[in-house]
């Protein structure tokens, strides 16, 4: 029993991959490419991905918006944790990184189940606020983990296009613990320290912060 998150460490965080990690080989084999990039911090741990697919799953989620794909790991991981129709409309601004994920994709056999759109997340979701049919809200699920300065922003949009039920996951909201240390100040961390703030007074929505990877938000749209 404990009063409180048990920290962990490398040999416990070790452990924790070692008893609990069921990582499907493409997603192994990006995830391993993408280590070698110099950015590749920017991609989401896969005990983190494994719980994304867990509340995919318990929710019969169909319908995923991902604001940053990166390389496309967290697109990877959601779009298996789908049904055959389901559909995973990924944004993202670079060609570069997004195309290290398309053949994994298509090795897992879900590449026909992610609409890659590249540009400007917000002018993505305008699109899809202003169009007749995907406007409406039917989305199940929003990942958000993109340029922090914006995550007000993509919230409000996200929030629109899900239904009622609907969840949105935000990363990085512990931010490498920057968020409780005063003497940082920079805005990254000025903006995650306002959404964290402004969430938790949000009635619209139900929240929980679990402290998985950098931080994951969930957010459940009540109505």
């Amino acid at each position: 029993m404990s009063n409180r998150t048990t920290p962990l460490d490398p040999r416990l965080h070790e452990y924790l991959l070692g008893v609990s990690l069921r990582e499907p080989a493409p997603m192994r084999a990006l995830r391993e490419e993408t280590a070698r990039l110099p950015e590749h911090n920017m991609q989401i741990a896969p005990e983190q991905g494994q719980f994304m697919q867990m509340l995919l799953r318990l929710m019969g989620a169909r319908r995923c918006i991902e604001i940053g794909t990166f390389t496309g790991y967290s697109t990877l991981a959601m779009a298996l944790a789908l049904p055959e129709d389901g559909r995973v409309l990924a944004c993202d601004l670079s060609r570069e990184w997004t195309d290290v994920g398309r053949g994994h994709w298509r090795q897992a056999g879900v590449e026909e189940r992610i609409d890659l759109r590249l540009g400007p997340a917000l002018e993505t979701l305008t699109g899809l606020l202003e169009d007749e049919e995907e406007g409406r809200a039917i989305w199940d699920f929003a990942f958000i983990d993109a340029d922090k300065t914006a995550y007000g922003d993509y919230f409000e949009c996200c929030l629109r296009l899900l239904r009622p039920g609907g969840l949105i996951a935000v990363d990085n909201t512990l931010w490498d613990g920057k968020v409780a240390d005063p003497a940082v100040d920079d805005a990254d961390t000025r903006a995650i320290r306002q959404f964290n703030e402004s969430l938790l007074a949000d009635d619209r929505v139900d929240i929980s912060l679990v402290p998985i990877g950098d931080g994951l938000t969930l957010a459940r749209k009540r109505q």
